[in-house]
């Protein structure tokens, strides 16, 4: 039988041990591995493996010794509770085999779990498992989470207290990040805000969200567009002590200003701009950007971009140029319009 995503989900959260058999397959395998781990907790807990009611074999083991999986799954434990049997990285080439100990499974045996890439709708695997009337399959697509899957991903990491900034920059930040890089910034949370008895906030979630861009540079570009111009000179001297070369700054430069330029310009608000940024834009640096953008202004960025863009052609053209001095210089007349 085929699940769609919304029952699939579903049979995630609180799988029926009643079926013999699930085939969890897509492109990404991220994303495969961790619907594979829902479902597989769901069905042993957490000490399923310790207990030896879980059993994992590969497609190049069962192609080698078809009689593993069928001897996999009628083995009792000395342990009571479910059992499963996990088959990953299987294919077409083991359909076959599959078939056959599906054929002959019973309700004392363990439940199958298989994982595969992406399977197209002829192949005999997937094909097998969508007419089987006692066994599953579920495609698992590259879509964003929806909030509900979010909401789950927050309770199962242990964050129950979310502001509502908050939730909608982890929205965000789920859409932008891939699933397991989520899963870390949700670990990374749970500590952040352990013993903590207020709710989590907008800064929370940028204290604990992958870093864009070296965080010497962050600070660096934000004192140019507030108009520091008496900074610039030790700005440079610790990005260049930091490691950082004058066309990598360059980029930084032109990227942190592209996007204020972008903010400036939505005709939905410069929140909205920044929220649409990806990755997204998090917490006080969101609110400190979305200043910049609105004492700048389109115009004013617009020159600022200008002159970003003339100086990292410099900084690679042929011709020999006293690097730092261009790019302080060009970020002297930025300063200095930032002021005005």
């Amino acid at each position: 039988m085929k699940l769609n995503s919304r029952d699939g989900a579903e049979f995630f959260r609180a799988p029926d041990t009643r079926r013999a058999g699930l085939l969890i397959h897509g492109a990404d395998s991220m994303r495969v591995a961790l619907r594979r781990q829902q479902v597989i907790k769901a069905l042993v807990g957490e000490t399923g493996e310790e207990e030896m009611r879980l059993v994992r074999l590969s497609g190049a083991e069962l192609r080698k010794d078809p009689a593993l999986l069928s001897d996999a799954l009628r083995a009792r434990g000395f342990f009571p509770g479910q059992r499963v049997v996990f088959l990953e990285e299987a294919g077409d080439s083991v359909t076959r085999t599959i078939a056959a100990a599906l054929e002959d499974w019973s309700r004392d045996d363990a439940m199958l779990v298989v994982t595969a890439g992406q399977l197209t709708a002829r192949s005999s695997l997937r094909r097998l498992f969508e007419g089987h009337a006692n066994a599953l399959a579920v495609a698992i697509h590259a879509d964003p989470p929806s909030r509900s899957e979010i909401e789950e991903a927050l309770r199962e990491a242990g964050l129950t207290r979310i502001g509502d900034d908050a939730m909608h920059d982890l929205q965000a930040l789920a859409q932008a990040l891939d699933p397991g890089d989520f899963r870390q910034v949700l670990e990374k949370a749970a500590l952040y805000m352990l013993d903590r008895d207020t709710p989590m906030t907008s800064a929370d979630v940028a204290a604990c969200a992958p870093a864009t861009i070296e965080a010497e540079l962050d600070d660096a570009l934000n004192l140019i567009a507030e108009g520091a111009v008496g900074q610039i000179g030790p700005v440079m001297q610790r990005l260049e002590g930091q490691g950082m070369n004058p066309t990598t700054i360059c980029i930084g430069a032109t990227r942190h200003f592209r996007l204020l330029h972008a903010a400036a310009g939505n005709p939905r608000g410069v929140e909205a701009g920044l929220a649409s940024a990806r990755p997204p834009v998090f917490g006080p640096r969101r609110d400190r950007m979305a200043r910049q953008a609105r004492k700048l202004g389109v115009g004013c960025l617009e020159r600022i971009l200008a002159i970003l863009t003339d100086t990292d052609l410099d900084l690679r053209s042929a011709r020999p140029v006293p690097q730092r001095a261009l790019l302080e210089r060009a970020f002297i007349r930025i300063a200095m319009l930032a002021r005005q």
